[in-house]
């Protein structure tokens, strides 16, 4: 592991650093589940983090290491969601301006909230127009600091305190199933869970129409895909990260992956019978387990 980008010793930090700003998530139970998934489940609430994502925990990792000429020119983000959320939150904590590459169709919700942060959002035409390619625009004319989705090792180890959480609360696990987009969450928990228990089996999860992860680990490279239509819109990339890659090869165990209707049949069942809003990104684990793609030991 020393070749890699990141180890637990970056993970370990990473949570020292964003402690008392992000919340210890919980692990939801819900009895019908497990019953349901042949297993006892356990769903990790990230959607009750602050910001409503993971996000938070890599971008306020980044965030925090600005140096303050840095903070004071202020940082550049890409996304549609998840990522333009915890970036401009950790921004407001970190007292320092943000602006926001964000597509003109994206929901009102999402905009409202990156707005609400205290950032300024950006819009484009994501038909005609390249996000990253502005987003660096920005940066240069601003000299503000880029802080990317998913492929950078402070994001990735920010990421990765959800697996030493999961540890934390689940001395007994032995499966974790991880949705993957860019690949900064599974690599990060990956890494903050197989440094100390390597007989955990990590396995990733990705739509069938969203599979460039799978794709990448048969080829043994990085694969790059048509930009892909699924309802899980939080891992709808076209390729994962180059940081990412070598930590997703060399730790997890397996990828596989789900239909859109495996996705939204999950979805129904954890709002329905474990009454948790979610969305359909987080149910990709639980499609896996519910159509057989993925069998527990």
């Amino acid at each position: 592991m020393s070749t890699l980008p990141i180890s637990l010793s970056d993970i370990l930090a990473a949570q020292q650093r964003i402690a008392g700003h992000v919340h210890h998530t919980p692990i939801v139970r819900c009895q019908t589940l497990s019953m349901l998934c042949g297993c006892s489940l356990g769903l990790k609430g990230e959607h009750l983090q602050r910001s409503g994502s993971f996000k938070l925990r890599g971008a306020l990792n980044r965030l925090c290491q600005l140096s303050p000429a840095e903070k004071a020119r202020g940082v550049v983000a890409f996304s549609s969601g998840n990522h333009a959320q915890g970036v401009a939150l950790a921004a407001r904590i970190c007292g320092l301006p943000a602006v926001i590459v964000m597509p003109s169709d994206a929901p009102k919700v999402k905009l409202d909230a990156t707005r609400g942060y205290g950032a300024e959002v950006v819009l484009y035409d994501r038909q005609r127009e390249d996000r990253e390619a502005l987003a660096r625009k920005l940066c240069d004319e601003r000299g503000a600091v880029l802080v990317p989705p998913f492929d950078d090792p402070h994001i990735m180890a920010g990421q990765g305190t959800v697996g030493l959480e999961i540890l934390a609360d689940v001395p007994s696990v032995d499966t974790l199933l991880i949705p993957i987009g860019g690949g900064g969450l599974i690599s990060g928990i990956a890494m903050a869970v197989k440094s100390q228990r390597p007989s955990v089996r990590v396995i990733g999860i990705e739509p069938e129409v969203a599979d460039d992860a799978l794709r990448s680990r048969k080829a043994g490279q990085i694969v790059r895909i048509a930009q892909p239509q699924t309802i899980a819109d939080g891992v709808a990339t076209q390729a994962v990260g180059r940081l990412t890659f070598p930590v997703m090869q060399a730790l997890v165990d397996d990828i596989v992956t789900v239909s859109e209707s495996a996705v939204a049949a999950a979805l129904g069942l954890v709002l329905t019978r474990a009454k948790q809003v979610i969305e359909p990104t987080a149910a990709l684990g639980v499609a896996a387990l519910l159509s057989g793609r993925c069998r527990l030991p």
